[in-house]
């Protein structure tokens, strides 16, 4: 009996420290799953709350009512808003989707020079914000300024403008560009992940191109293919940028620019917007659902197996160089002359289109207005401040659910992986507004002040996080953390020695694209900006607003410049500490 003597003794402090870190266990997962729910249910609540109110005015106070559902459903207007909303988001997925799953094919099926290269100037749109490249895109097609039209018109004497930016047309043209690189990014990992045994059966039964790209290729990417789309009507649905700025001047309304004006009128009609938002919440709600019942039963459609596989590449012949030049093309739309006419802009003293006399009339100016701009530095500092604290934020809590969702066998946990992800429904100017109502009901100092910019990002941005770091976890095997538990490490050791370096390649993945997503984030913030709370898409907003253009494409210019740099840094800095191949 004398070996067990000690065991007293140990027990007692062990005890006491399991103790300590089983304490420290159950507080660190409260505080995350508190704070999950606070920002996933309470800002729902308040919207659906508030659309049954009427407006509050100095001397009115607000009154139930169904009102705003009855002028909403019964009004003509809203019926012309439905099929708007409805026109312009299947117009923008149809064509990004066309022209990314077109440039996707050729990269990975066919034999066209410069790939790799295509490839990688194809992320460079991600980093510029919708808000400019609609600006870019007003100064290249707009039918009085537009450089495109005044082109056209001289070089083949036309009367009037051969495109309108300021159209449905228009808009579509402006946001599916700007999607398509998103589209493109998801079709290229689908034909990569499908194994082309059954395209080359078909090439060698005698079918031509056109045959296998319908009859094999699209039928086993259908899931990627529907999801894709989905993906881009729910984006192009919530996007505000495009209606907002090409739209509103023209009478052509959707969902979100109608949830913007009816907030500004006077007195404010926020029931009215609430209402509105309810509709556009279910819309993407529905997108949503087909989206994760698709995921879920997409395997009929796998060809990846243990077996390996490597594609044989389509010889295009001549036509691969065909191919290139409909890449240049396509690059040139989407980052050239864009960047182009930001650049020309920000160099005038005053909006003038190319010419010998505008040339001569080359200017710094605009970039002295900017950097002598009042709220520039503190705009700069906000935007760095918040991009750099939410994605560190979130990152942190959403790798505490992601391990109580993968790892634990707590009951319920399905529902905390369901209510994390719901922000994911939230257009950003519906986010915006409904924190804007749980705030002015409930005065706790967040009002007003960069704190209700950060829940909004947080909430906003916190599924995307959820998805990096619920792919890293499932990889993480169980045994590692029994082998601490058996080493007498504490749920926090093992957790900051263990588990978080090896979520280290989807934390920092994930730390990256929330960063740059935030830094240029408008639609969510520009119901909840308050004088000195100013980030750098706002400042960007309020001169267009102000017809400050040339002003406006020198900050842009300036804003894109610094986004690349870091986009540059993040990349280095996920190559020293994410993954590492050997």
């Amino acid at each position: 009996m004398t070996p067990d003597l000690p065991l007293p003794s140990r027990p007692s402090a062990g005890a006491s420290d399991a103790g300590f870190s089983i304490n420290w266990k159950w507080l660190v997962i409260g505080v995350c799953v508190a704070f999950t729910l606070y920002i996933a249910v309470i800002p729902l609540g308040f919207l659906l709350w508030q659309s049954f109110f009427t407006p509050q005015t100095a001397t009115k106070a607000a009154v139930f009512t169904f009102g705003n559902y009855i002028t909403a459903y019964t009004d003509s207007d809203t019926a012309r808003l439905f099929g708007n909303s409805l026109r312009y988001a299947a117009g923008v997925s149809a064509f990004s989707f066309t022209v990314g799953t077109g440039l996707a094919w050729m990269n990975e099926r066919t034999n066209t020079p410069f790939k790799n290269l295509f490839y990688a100037l194809s992320l460079i749109p991600l980093v510029i914000p919708g808000i400019l490249f609609t600006v870019s895109w007003i100064l290249l097609g707009s039918p009085k300024i537009g450089i495109v039209n005044l082109v056209l018109m001289n070089w083949f004497n036309l009367s009037g403008p051969v495109f309108d930016i300021y159209s449905m047309w228009g808009m579509i043209w402006v946001d599916g560009l700007h999607y398509s690189p998103m589209a493109f990014l998801l079709m290229t990992a689908a034909f990569r992940a499908m194994d082309p045994s059954l395209e080359e059966s078909a090439t060698m039964s005698g079918a031509n191109v056109f045959q296998v790209i319908w009859h094999i290729t699209l039928k086993l990417a259908w899931p990627a293919i529907f999801a894709t789309f989905l993906i881009l009507f729910v984006r192009a649905i919530e996007s505000f940028e495009v209606p907002a700025l090409l739209g509103l001047p023209v009478g052509i309304h959707v969902f979100t620019s109608a949830i913007y004006q009816a907030v500004h009128r006077y007195p404010s009609q926020v029931g009215l917007a609430s209402t509105y938002a309810i509709t556009l919440l279910l819309i993407t709600t529905a997108g949503i659902y087909f989206i994760s019942r698709l995921s879920s039963s997409g395997s009929k459609y796998s060809t990846m197996t243990g077996k390996g596989f490597r594609p044989r590449q389509i010889d295009l012949g001549r036509w691969r160089w065909f191919a290139a030049a409909v890449f240049f093309v396509y690059f040139s739309l989407i980052v050239m002359l864009p960047f182009l006419v930001l650049l020309w802009s920000s160099l005038q003293k005053f909006y003038a289109v190319p010419s010998m006399q505008a040339l001569q009339n080359l200017t710094l100016d605009p970039y002295r207005f900017i950097l002598n701009y009042p709220n520039l530095g503190r705009s700069v500092w906000n935007s760095l401040f918040l991009s750099f604290s939410t994605a560190t934020v979130i990152m942190l809590i959403t790798s505490v659910i992601c391990w109580i969702v993968v790892k634990t066998k707590l009951p319920g946990r399905w529902l905390l992986d369901n209510l994390a992800s719901l922000p994911m429904v939230f257009p950003g100017l519906v986010l915006g507004l409904a924190l804007m109502i749980f705030y002015l009901n409930v005065d706790i100092g967040v009002y007003g002040t960069m704190w209700i910019l950060f829940i909004a990002y947080v909430t906003r941005f916190m599924p995307y996080g959820l998805r990096f770091n619920t792919t890293s976890m499932l990889q993480i095997h169980k045994e590692l953390e029994e082998s601490a538990a058996m080493s007498g490490a504490s749920w926090g050791t093992t957790f900051r020695r263990i588990i978080l370096p090896l979520l280290k390649p989807g934390l920092v993945a994930g730390w990256i694209y929330i960063m740059i997503v935030s830094i240029r984030e408008l639609s969510s913030s520009i119901l909840l900006y308050s004088p000195g709370t100013e980030v750098i898409s706002i400042i960007i907003w309020e001169l267009w607003e102000n017809g400050q253009y040339v002003e406006l494409s020198a900050l842009g210019v300036m804003f894109i410049l610094m986004l690349f740099v870091l986009v540059m840094i993040a990349q280095h800095v996920g190559k020293k500490f994410g993954i590492k191949e050997h």
